[in-house]
């Protein structure tokens, strides 16, 4: 099966409108990246693809990435500086041990639409949305193969 096909159009439908809803009351941006491996540590990896998918140029330094390598049952969450320096020192694993309860019951779309969503808290809370504000990144999930 292709990582393209791990989720139904159905769960994608969830997850983009998770990140949707996440985005509403923020200025941040969320976005989910999906591989099939991971041969190298999965934070680094995730860093990687935050920077080739250029998650670091948001004006208020506020992007989140979620990073699954699908078949190596690895996943990462990767905050940019300006949530970093915010959010509490525990939050992103606090949000990953909440999405793995989910992950471990074969519940990926719904562990995923958790997470998102206690992301979106966050950046709501930190940057609250602007009149002005732009959504400067596809909330489309994207795949390795689009990079």
């Amino acid at each position: 099966m292709s990582v393209e096909n791990f989720f139904s159009k159905e769960e994608k439908k969830q997850i983009t409108d998770a990140i949707a809803e996440a985005e509403l009351n923020t200025s941040g941006e969320i976005r989910l990246h999906m591989e099939g491996h991971c041969k190298i540590d999965v934070l680094d990896r995730a860093a990687y693809i935050f920077e080739k998918l250029e998650m670091n140029q948001t004006e208020k330094r506020n992007g989140v990435l979620f990073y699954l390598a699908v078949y190596d049952r690895k996943f990462a969450i990767i905050g940019d500086s300006g949530i970093n320096q915010l959010v509490a020192a525990d939050f992103w694993n606090e949000t990953k041990e909440t999405m793995l309860s989910y992950f471990k019951e074969g519940k990926f779309t719904d562990g995923l639409t958790k997470g998102i969503l206690m992301a979106g808290e966050q950046l709501k809370a930190n940057f609250p949305y602007q009149s002005n504000d732009v959504n400067e990144l596809s909330d489309e999930i994207s795949f390795e193969k689009n990079l």
